[in-house]
């Protein structure tokens, strides 16, 4: 093994762990810039109005510099158009979006309905407020919450991994991560961070499916919103403002979820591999990367870096 080697691959690029090491240094020193460029005054502004105290401001920066290393990676190292982490025009398509948000949204919405059927999940009251106000809140705040998880699981972290290692093993090592991300929310437990780590294997296999970054994004933000806006429930032990009622646990913890809200229960873990199974049916082996659909963006792709930008 020579010195080059080490860093670059027999296709004449960097190699996949050294991207990915560069590519979270952008992150870092774009996420300061843009910190220290914009008046704090005007991230309270925008805590203000899509989260209160949620954090929405640190969430938009964070967002923003993973957008700005993708750029930057995909352009100037990798030298590859956004299809390589399923960005392109194409996979962001209406009737994609539409499948995404479905897949996000089914798997949690009819466990839990059932759960509330069989007196396992419970309304109680709470304070007054406007219905509408807190669904709108809610519904910007989940949306921007759900780009920065997907962009950093599996986003250009995920594709590189592929190169390296292969899909499976990089759908498997970033669904870990996916779980492990949660680890510290309030009431997590090695149930509900396997159920959310089993979700990103969901995630990965949607991405992996339907060729778009996108459609995983609507899914998680489905996923999320059906907690969050309908149910009034928790969402991974947090809760968001949730006028006039909520939805509790009255039922065993491990169908549940207990207090880390019905995504971290078994009913939620059956609804996901009931879409994973919806997505095997659809696809095969290539909803685990074991056989690749071919198209020329692929084909561009696996033959090394071209000397043109991202499209």
């Amino acid at each position: 093994m020579t010195a080059r080697s080490v860093f670059i691959a027999a296709d004449g690029r960097i190699r996949a762990g050294w991207r990915i090491l560069l590519f979270f240094i952008l992150v870092l020193i774009v996420g300061r810039i843009i910190g220290a460029v914009i008046p704090k005054s005007a991230w309270r502004g925008i805590d203000g109005v899509l989260g209160r105290d949620a954090g929405a401001s640190s969430t938009l920066v964070l967002t923003l510099a993973l957008v700005a290393a993708h750029a930057i990676m995909l352009r100037w190292v990798d030298r590859v158009p956004w299809s390589y982490v399923w960005l392109n025009k194409e996979a962001a398509r209406p009737r994609i979006l539409a499948l995404g948000w479905l897949l996000g949204a089914l798997p949690i919405l009819v466990p839990s309905l059932l759960l509330f059927g069989v007196g396992w999940l419970a309304t109680i009251p709470s304070a007054h407020g406007s219905w509408w106000f807190a669904a709108t809140e809610v519904t910007l705040f989940l949306m921007l919450a759900a780009m920065p998880e997907e962009l950093l699981s599996r986003g250009y972290m995920f594709a590189a991994m592929r190169d390296g290692m292969g899909a499976t093993a990089a759908l498997l090592i970033t669904s870990i991560g996916f779980g492990l991300l949660h680890l510290f929310n309030p009431g997590a437990d090695a149930r509900s961070v396997t159920v959310v780590a089993l979700s990103g294997l969901f995630l990965g296999a949607i991405v992996l499916v339907t060729r778009s970054l996108y459609a995983a994004w609507m899914s998680h933000w489905a996923w999320n919103w059906v907690m969050g806006v309908p149910l009034h429930t928790f969402i991974s032990g947090r809760t968001l403002p949730h006028p006039d009622y909520q939805i509790v646990d009255a039922g065993p913890d491990w169908i549940t979820g207990g207090v880390w809200g019905p995504e971290g229960g078994i009913g939620a873990a059956l609804g996901i591999l009931t879409g994973m199974g919806y997505l095997y049916w659809r696809s095969g082996p290539t909803m685990f990367g074991l056989r690749r659909p071919t198209s020329s963006a692929e084909s561009t792709v696996r033959s090394g870096p071209t000397t043109t930008g991202p499209t």
